[in-house]
Protein backbone atom coordinates (compact mmCIF):
# COMPACT_ATOMS: atom_id res chain seq x y z
CA UNK A 1 0.00 0.00 0.00
CA UNK A 2 1.43 3.22 -1.13
CA UNK A 3 1.52 6.46 1.11
CA UNK A 4 -0.17 9.44 -0.16
CA UNK A 5 -0.16 12.94 1.45
CA UNK A 6 -2.63 15.82 1.64
CA UNK A 7 -1.73 19.07 4.02
CA UNK A 8 -4.91 20.75 5.27
CA UNK A 9 -5.31 23.32 7.99
CA UNK A 10 -7.80 23.43 10.67
CA UNK A 11 -11.00 25.94 10.24
CA UNK A 12 -12.85 27.63 12.99
CA UNK A 13 -15.26 29.69 10.88
CA UNK A 14 -18.06 27.70 8.99
CA UNK A 15 -21.23 28.50 7.26
CA UNK A 16 -21.60 29.26 3.48
CA UNK A 17 -20.66 32.56 3.58
CA UNK A 18 -17.33 31.72 5.09
CA UNK A 19 -16.97 28.32 2.41
CA UNK A 20 -17.57 31.09 -0.29
CA UNK A 21 -15.00 33.17 0.81
CA UNK A 22 -12.54 30.25 1.85
CA UNK A 23 -13.22 28.94 -2.09
CA UNK A 24 -12.64 32.56 -3.51
CA UNK A 25 -8.96 32.45 -1.84
CA UNK A 26 -8.08 29.57 -3.77
CA UNK A 27 -9.07 26.44 -0.74
CA UNK A 28 -11.25 24.06 -0.44
CA UNK A 29 -13.59 23.32 2.78
CA UNK A 30 -13.76 20.03 4.10
CA UNK A 31 -14.53 17.66 6.92
CA UNK A 32 -13.14 14.85 9.45
CA UNK A 33 -14.95 12.55 10.48
CA UNK A 34 -15.40 8.81 12.23
CA UNK A 35 -13.48 7.76 15.24
CA UNK A 36 -13.65 8.41 18.54
CA UNK A 37 -12.70 11.74 17.84
CA UNK A 38 -15.22 14.78 17.05
CA UNK A 39 -15.95 16.21 13.58
CA UNK A 40 -12.95 18.51 12.62
CA UNK A 41 -13.35 21.35 9.92
CA UNK A 42 -10.38 21.91 7.72
CA UNK A 43 -9.52 23.62 4.35
CA UNK A 44 -7.11 22.60 1.74
CA UNK A 45 -5.38 24.55 -1.03
CA UNK A 46 -7.16 23.73 -4.08
CA UNK A 47 -4.20 23.46 -6.79
CA UNK A 48 -2.89 20.45 -4.55
CA UNK A 49 -5.78 18.96 -4.27
CA UNK A 50 -6.58 18.90 -7.90
CA UNK A 51 -3.77 17.85 -9.04
CA UNK A 52 -4.15 15.04 -6.49
CA UNK A 53 -7.62 14.49 -7.63
CA UNK A 54 -6.29 13.39 -10.85
CA UNK A 55 -4.70 10.46 -9.88
CA UNK A 56 -6.54 6.85 -9.15
CA UNK A 57 -4.92 6.31 -5.54
CA UNK A 58 -6.89 9.48 -4.35
CA UNK A 59 -10.32 7.73 -4.46
CA UNK A 60 -9.35 4.00 -3.56
CA UNK A 61 -6.52 4.74 -0.87
CA UNK A 62 -5.95 5.72 2.29
CA UNK A 63 -4.41 9.39 2.81
CA UNK A 64 -2.38 10.78 5.75
CA UNK A 65 -4.18 13.93 5.91
CA UNK A 66 -1.38 16.35 7.39
CA UNK A 67 -3.52 18.82 9.71
CA UNK A 68 -1.22 21.70 11.12
CA UNK A 69 1.46 18.91 11.00
CA UNK A 70 -0.44 16.19 12.71
CA UNK A 71 -1.24 13.65 10.75
CA UNK A 72 -4.32 11.65 10.47
CA UNK A 73 -5.30 8.11 7.60
CA UNK A 74 -8.36 8.69 6.17
CA UNK A 75 -10.42 7.99 2.77
CA UNK A 76 -12.00 10.20 0.64
CA UNK A 77 -15.93 9.57 1.23
CA UNK A 78 -17.61 11.88 -0.64
CA UNK A 79 -16.14 14.64 -3.06
CA UNK A 80 -18.53 17.62 -4.40
CA UNK A 81 -17.42 19.29 -7.90
CA UNK A 82 -18.93 22.46 -9.17
CA UNK A 83 -21.36 21.63 -11.79
CA UNK A 84 -19.30 22.82 -15.05
CA UNK A 85 -16.24 24.78 -13.38
CA UNK A 86 -12.67 22.78 -13.12
CA UNK A 87 -13.45 23.14 -9.33
CA UNK A 88 -13.80 21.06 -5.77
CA UNK A 89 -16.43 22.41 -3.15
CA UNK A 90 -16.21 20.50 -0.54
CA UNK A 91 -14.81 17.14 0.62
CA UNK A 92 -15.82 14.37 3.58
CA UNK A 93 -12.90 12.49 4.78
CA UNK A 94 -13.74 9.25 7.18
CA UNK A 95 -10.60 8.42 9.70
CA UNK A 96 -9.08 4.91 9.23
CA UNK A 97 -8.70 2.71 12.61
CA UNK A 98 -6.12 -0.09 12.05
CA UNK A 99 -8.05 -2.92 13.66
CA UNK A 100 -11.48 -2.00 12.25
CA UNK A 101 -12.74 -3.29 8.63
CA UNK A 102 -13.00 -0.97 6.12
CA UNK A 103 -15.50 -0.82 3.40
CA UNK A 104 -14.34 0.50 -0.21
CA UNK A 105 -14.51 0.32 -4.29
CA UNK A 106 -10.90 -0.01 -5.53
CA UNK A 107 -10.46 0.49 -9.46
CA UNK A 108 -9.99 -2.95 -11.95
CA UNK A 109 -6.43 -2.98 -13.94
CA UNK A 110 -6.77 -5.28 -16.96
CA UNK A 111 -3.54 -6.95 -17.86
CA UNK A 112 -2.60 -8.72 -20.90
CA UNK A 113 -6.16 -8.21 -23.13
CA UNK A 114 -4.39 -6.91 -26.22
CA UNK A 115 -1.80 -10.13 -26.61
CA UNK A 116 -4.94 -12.97 -25.44
CA UNK A 117 -6.27 -15.11 -28.14
CA UNK A 118 -9.47 -12.70 -27.72
CA UNK A 119 -7.59 -9.25 -28.38
CA UNK A 120 -5.34 -10.33 -31.21
CA UNK A 121 -8.37 -11.40 -32.97
CA UNK A 122 -10.25 -8.40 -35.50
CA UNK A 123 -13.37 -10.16 -34.93
CA UNK A 124 -13.85 -10.29 -31.14
CA UNK A 125 -14.92 -7.36 -28.79
CA UNK A 126 -14.14 -7.28 -25.38
CA UNK A 127 -16.09 -5.19 -23.12
CA UNK A 128 -15.44 -4.78 -19.35
CA UNK A 129 -18.80 -5.27 -17.83
CA UNK A 130 -17.21 -2.92 -14.31
CA UNK A 131 -14.53 -1.47 -13.75
CA UNK A 132 -14.04 -1.72 -10.37
CA UNK A 133 -15.31 -3.60 -7.63
CA UNK A 134 -16.50 -3.05 -3.56
CA UNK A 135 -14.25 -4.73 -1.45
CA UNK A 136 -14.01 -5.55 2.65
CA UNK A 137 -10.30 -5.75 4.68
CA UNK A 138 -8.09 -4.27 7.25
CA UNK A 139 -6.63 -1.09 5.75
CA UNK A 140 -3.09 -2.92 5.99
CA UNK A 141 -4.64 -4.94 3.28
CA UNK A 142 -6.12 -2.11 1.75
CA UNK A 143 -4.98 -2.79 -2.74
CA UNK A 144 -5.10 0.53 -4.71
CA UNK A 145 -6.38 -1.68 -7.16
CA UNK A 146 -7.25 -5.57 -8.46
CA UNK A 147 -5.50 -6.90 -11.32
CA UNK A 148 -7.32 -8.98 -13.46
CA UNK A 149 -4.87 -10.68 -16.32
CA UNK A 150 -7.14 -11.93 -19.44
CA UNK A 151 -3.84 -13.54 -20.95
CA UNK A 152 -6.11 -16.22 -21.71
CA UNK A 153 -9.21 -14.68 -22.69
CA UNK A 154 -10.65 -16.16 -25.96
CA UNK A 155 -13.81 -15.67 -28.11
CA UNK A 156 -16.99 -16.75 -26.36
CA UNK A 157 -15.32 -16.67 -22.41
CA UNK A 158 -16.67 -14.72 -19.54
CA UNK A 159 -14.61 -13.67 -16.65
CA UNK A 160 -16.97 -13.71 -13.55
CA UNK A 161 -16.58 -12.30 -10.22
CA UNK A 162 -15.68 -15.38 -8.42
CA UNK A 163 -12.29 -15.65 -11.04
CA UNK A 164 -11.19 -12.55 -9.87
CA UNK A 165 -8.30 -13.37 -7.98
CA UNK A 166 -8.30 -11.28 -4.50
CA UNK A 167 -5.07 -9.95 -2.52
CA UNK A 168 -4.64 -11.63 0.75
CA UNK A 169 -6.92 -10.47 3.27
CA UNK A 170 -9.60 -9.13 0.69
CA UNK A 171 -12.74 -10.06 0.53
CA UNK A 172 -15.73 -8.98 -1.90
CA UNK A 173 -18.48 -6.52 -0.32
CA UNK A 174 -21.71 -8.85 -1.06
CA UNK A 175 -24.01 -6.38 1.21
CA UNK A 176 -25.21 -4.47 -2.16
CA UNK A 177 -25.37 -7.42 -4.30
CA UNK A 178 -27.91 -10.18 -4.72
CA UNK A 179 -27.50 -13.72 -3.80
CA UNK A 180 -26.66 -14.55 -7.37
CA UNK A 181 -23.69 -12.04 -6.72
CA UNK A 182 -21.27 -13.66 -9.17
CA UNK A 183 -21.64 -11.42 -11.85
CA UNK A 184 -19.67 -11.03 -15.38
CA UNK A 185 -16.69 -8.55 -15.41
CA UNK A 186 -14.93 -9.52 -18.86
CA UNK A 187 -16.93 -10.95 -21.99
CA UNK A 188 -15.27 -11.68 -25.52
CA UNK A 189 -17.79 -11.54 -27.91
CA UNK A 190 -17.93 -12.11 -31.91
CA UNK A 191 -17.98 -8.80 -33.28
CA UNK A 192 -21.06 -7.96 -35.73
CA UNK A 193 -20.31 -7.75 -39.41
CA UNK A 194 -22.12 -5.39 -41.46
CA UNK A 195 -22.90 -6.53 -44.72
CA UNK A 196 -23.15 -3.76 -47.19
CA UNK A 197 -26.47 -4.22 -49.73
CA UNK A 198 -25.86 -4.25 -53.26
CA UNK A 199 -27.22 -1.33 -54.95
CA UNK A 200 -30.23 -3.06 -57.30
CA UNK A 201 -29.77 -2.74 -61.19
CA UNK A 202 -32.07 0.24 -62.90
CA UNK A 203 -34.99 -1.48 -64.24
CA UNK A 204 -35.08 -1.11 -68.47
CA UNK A 205 -36.66 1.89 -69.39
CA UNK A 206 -40.15 0.49 -71.27
CA UNK A 207 -41.76 2.54 -74.12
CA UNK A 208 -45.31 3.45 -72.57
CA UNK A 209 -48.17 2.29 -74.51
CA UNK A 210 -49.34 5.57 -75.60
CA UNK A 211 -45.78 6.53 -77.51
CA UNK A 212 -46.44 3.08 -79.29
CA UNK A 213 -49.06 3.57 -80.41
CA UNK A 214 -48.26 6.86 -81.57
CA UNK A 215 -45.39 5.97 -83.96
CA UNK A 216 -47.31 3.40 -85.35
CA UNK A 217 -49.92 6.15 -86.31
CA UNK A 218 -46.96 8.62 -87.40
CA UNK A 219 -45.97 4.90 -89.50
CA UNK A 220 -48.77 5.39 -91.32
Amino acid sequence: MSEHSINATARNVEGKGASRRLRTSGHVPAIVYGGTDAPKSIQIEHNHLWHASQNEWFYASILDLNIDGKAERVLLRDMQRHPFKQQIMHLDFQRVAAGVAIHLSVPLHFLNQDTSPAGKSANVVVTHEINEVAIVCLPRDLPEFIEVDLKDLALGDIVHLSQVKLPKGVELDIRNLDKEHDIAVVIAKQARVEVEETPEAPAAEVPSTKSAKAGDSDAK
